[in-house]
């Protein structure tokens, strides 16, 4: 058993009225999960681990391009719909798909585990 404690809370996040979700303090809480795939299990989790950093990156590579212009989530994800590359094959805009997926994942993993799944296995 371990205990964690998460500096960058997603939940500690403060969305912004009309712009929708920072940036920068995503990326944040996205990287403040990385040592608690560590714990996990340094094996197990190292795909997940691998696939979670590169995406992570290639939101940032995003927004250190233009922080002003890139501090909203939304406003990345709107940027590259309108020049046409959301859809291609590493845009920020699949990585933050691709994020969000491994996210849910890990909350549901969680969830098995904290209910009692003593089995990795079962739980993933």
């Amino acid at each position: 058993s371990f205990l964690v404690v998460l500096v960058n809370r997603f939940s500690d996040i403060e969305l912004r009225e009309e712009e929708g979700i920072p940036t920068e303090e995503f990326l944040e809480s996205c990287y403040a999960i990385v040592p608690v795939l560590d714990k996990l299990g340094p094996t197990v989790f190292a795909p997940v681990k691998m696939d979670f950093v590169g995406n992570i990156k290639k939101i940032n590579q995003k927004f250190i391009t233009n922080k002003e212009e890139f501090d909203t989530l939304q406003k990345i994800v709107l940027h590259e719909v309108n020049v046409g590359v959301a859809q291609v094959r590493n845009s920020a805009t699949e990585a933050l798909l691709w994020l969000k997926r491994g996210l849910k994942f890990l909350k549901g993993f969680l969830t098995e585990v904290k209910n009692g799944e003593k089995n990795i296995q079962t739980a993933l």
